[in-house]
């Protein structure tokens, strides 16, 4: 039977049923709008009747009375928005309203590119000494206990999350470079299975990070092929959105087809002016590897530069180990030289941000040293020039001085290619931001704008305007 008869028909019960509800009975009525109900239906004139938390009625309700009638003829009503890859899970701990995201309109908060579990003693730890504005304890240790924990401390916004490879691999090999045994790759299944059977919604990987930059195409397989067990899915921040695009997407195909699950690309882009003619190309693949049968989807920010750390400067075999290491190693000039030439060349293996976007197109954003504050908002070129250094060397004696990582937002791409995304039907969106708000600690650093503007920009320039 079709699923929207069926949809049609239960609706119909329930609005028979409820007609004899007592105009008391209803809080709010909201008369008189454009109904797009996310089902993919034609959008309707229509009015939505709730009770508390719940919507209780859809349709021409002119025998409901609501305590409260809001007027919304010539504007649209419709869902919640989901934010398919949010980074609030730590800023909910801090205030749990979630502000800049409730605002838009988004009601579904998609966790996942970096998991808040499982986490280990030893990953705690670390965590906790590398916590900048925002410190909290961290006292769960599996990814279902985070989401309880987030839970029960009350948040404004419904709550999901992936389980990340680079996370499970952490938590049996650290940040090592190397690949794992047999019984460590048992044990990463594990860990997977048990964050599914948690809830976990799949398994994704940022394919540019310590740790799993470390990880192949095999290794990745084997970790989705668990999520397929249990109905998953598996999203990627693709080991390539520069020079070698494609054959990031070509992985996640691979990965998708053997794993016999679909696969999303996180925020999908085309980085470097040199890169932005392969987003035609790009689109064509997936396209491609939809009418062959492969499910990819992706979803994008409405913005022209990412945001993201210094990490993504710099070479990831001087992060290997994590930021201790990583710091002693930049303390060594050989070690400094090397990575300064590598940071000025794209010819290495590794997605180089820095020769993406160049330092004056490297705004830095967010310090945990309060020494370095002073910087936020400033580019990395500029500081070179107050420190009469190089940009490469000022990147590195930022990362020392700070005590962790180093946020700043990167201006890699273009806006035609936005609009060529924006277009297509297998494209959702996502901020790739926390979401806070302006008071208290989050006024210590500077979010990127999609924090506060990805959806309403979506809605307002690209929909409305444009």
């Amino acid at each position: 039977m079709n699923i929207k008869r069926v949809c049609g028909l239960l609706f119909a019960i329930y609005l028979l049923t409820n007609m004899g509800l007592a105009a008391q009975n209803i809080d709010v009525v909201i008369r008189g709008g454009l109904l797009c109900d996310g089902s993919g239906s034609p959008a309707f004139q229509g009015d939505v009747a709730i009770n508390g938390d719940t919507i209780v009625a859809v349709g021409t309700l002119s025998t409901f009375r609501g305590r409260t009638e809001i007027d919304a003829r010539g504007l649209v009503i419709a869902p919640g928005f989901i934010n398919m890859l949010s980074w609030a899970p730590a800023t909910l701990i801090e205030d749990g309203r979630s502000q800049s995201d409730i605002r838009q309109g988004v009601t579904l908060e998609v966790f996942g590119e970096d998991s808040f579990g499982p986490e280990n003693d030893t990953l705690k730890a670390e965590w906790i000494e590398e916590q900048g504005d925002i410190k909290f304890p961290i006292v769960w240790t599996t990814l279902g206990e985070y989401l309880d924990f987030l839970e029960k401390k009350g948040v404004s916004p419904n709550i999901a999350s992936f389980v990340g490879a680079g996370t499970v691999r952490e938590n049996v090999l650290h940040y090592s470079n190397r690949q794992p045994t047999p019984a460590e790759l048992d044990s990463m299944k594990i860990l997977v299975r048990q964050a599914m059977e948690e809830g976990a919604l799949g398994v994704t990987c940022a394919l540019i990070y310590i740790a799993d930059v470390f990880m192949t195409t095999e290794e990745l397989t084997a970790l989705a092929k668990v999520a397929a067990e249990y109905n998953g899915i598996f999203i990627a921040h693709v080991r390539y959105e520069g020079d070698r695009l494609l054959e990031g997407i070509d992985e996640l195909i691979r990965i998708s087809s053997e794993a016999k699950l679909p696969a999303e690309i996180y925020h999908l882009k085309a980085a470097g002016k040199s890169n932005w003619s392969k987003m035609d190309l790009a689109i064509a693949k997936i396209d491609s590897a939809r009418k062959a049968g492969v499910p990819i989807t992706a979803d994008m920010y409405t913005y022209i530069a990412g945001a993201t750390g210094l990490n993504a400067a710099m070479p990831p075999w001087v992060q290997e180990g994590g930021y201790k290491p990583w710091v002693e190693r930049l303390k060594d000039p050989a070690i400094r030289e090397r990575v300064k030439r590598e940071m000025d060349s794209t010819a290495g293996s590794w997605e180089n941000f820095f020769a993406y976007s160049g330092p004056e197109k490297i705004l830095l954003l967010a310090f945990k040293n309060d020494t370095l504050k002073s910087l936020t908002g400033k580019t990395l070129a500029e500081v070179a020039g107050m420190r009469g250094k190089s940009p490469e060397e000022t990147a590195m004696d930022l990362v020392i001085e700070n005590g962790t990582d180093v946020g700043a937002a990167y201006f890699l791409m273009s806006e035609e290619n936005l609009k060529k995304l924006i277009r297509q039907p297998w494209v959702s969106f996502c901020s790739d931001a926390e979401s806070s708000a302006p008071e208290g600690v989050f006024l210590k650093s500077n979010p990127h704008p999609r924090a506060y503007g990805n959806f309403a920009r979506l809605l307002g320039k690209y929909v409305r305007e444009e």
